[in-house]
């Protein structure tokens, strides 16, 4: 490694998908890329991409790497605050740990450009996040409808930017991207996780009886969302209402994607193989990370030739 990032003199970005659990596959792509020459001088991100990617523009790729590594389920199950609101979770708790990292910062002031992708609610439209509050623009580029709440900004509600722009090679260019790398984590093969109910207390008993009116609606809601964590492969289960909704997202962004790369193609696209991890699999980084890696090692001939300029 030479002591120019980049000595083919490209400004070269990355665009990293969305993917929730899965994006943590971005951070082993990252190391990966670092390795072989690739430092990236340009950053764009859809939902949890834009998580990483702001701890990337930010320099703080190693704090986020650390701390994920780290999380155990009960660690995700306890970030997790369920309401009655715009979302099955709230999210305080998750972006109160995730500001922790990132330390609240304008995007303006970040080492690297940088941009995230959002969703209008009410006008469909795409909205590119380049200003304003790093922690805000990552909160809104991953409310995953139904699941987090949408985040007021500029007088819109916005929504996770996967839906109109899963994987945002264009937004890389605008802010001054030579070369785009984009990381897709979109291709569809998604496991159905099957209904966990809990086992019913006898009703001939007063002990059933009490269990069943102590049981209160967070818990309810908490025990939905246990269902998001990695399942089984029984297609005669009933599956989890909100995989049910995740899973629909995930085949909606797939073919989002595939329209956008088509109108846009990075100069070299990696695609991880993640599929085999469920929504909330946010304890499983070392695997994801694995993965990243693995894919970058697939890519390694086009990559090397971009590091050495023969791009």
């Amino acid at each position: 490694m030479t002591d120019d990032p980049n000595p083919a003199g490209l400004k070269i970005g990355v665009a990293l998908g969305g993917g929730a659990a899965r994006g943590w596959a971005h951070l082993g792509v990252l190391e990966a890329l670092e390795e072989r020459g690739i430092v990236p001088e340009v950053v764009s991100g859809a939902s949890i991409g834009a998580l990483v990617g702001a701890a990337l523009a930010g320099g703080r790729l190693d704090a986020l790497t650390s701390w994920v590594l780290d999380l155990r389920r009960i660690d995700v199950l306890k970030l997790l605050d369920a309401s009655i609101g715009g979302g099955v979770i709230e999210g305080n708790r998750v972006m109160r740990a995730i500001e922790d990292i990132l330390l609240e910062r304008d995007i303006g002031e970040l080492e690297l450009p940088f941009g995230a992708v959002a969703t209008d609610l009410h006008q469909g439209r795409t909205v590119w996040l380049r200003s304003g509050s790093t922690i805000r623009a990552v909160r809104a580029s991953c409310a995953m409808p139904g699941l987090f709440p949408a985040v007021r900004h500029q007088g819109a509600w916005l929504v996770d930017g996967g839906l109109v722009d899963p994987v945002p090679v264009t937004l890389c260019r605008m802010l001054g991207a030579d070369v785009v790398i984009a990381v897709n984590l979109s291709p569809y093969r998604h496991r159905l996780a099957r209904l966990r109910r809990p086992p019913a207390a006898p009703d001939d008993t007063v002990a059933g009886q009490v269990r069943r009116e102590e049981s209160s609606y967070l818990e309810r809601l908490q025990a939905m969302v246990a269902n998001l964590f990695d399942g089984d492969d029984d297609a005669d289960r009933e599956p989890a209402l909100l995989d049910v909704v995740s899973s629909a997202i995930n085949i909606m962004q797939e073919r989002v994607t595939r329209s956008r790369l088509a109108g846009d193609p990075p100069e070299i696209e990696i695609v991880p193989d993640v599929q085999d991890i469920a929504l909330m699999d946010f304890h499983r980084a070392s695997l994801a990370l694995d993965r990243g890696r693995r894919a970058v090692e697939d890519r390694a001939a086009e990559i090397e030739r971009l590091a050495s300029g023969a791009a």
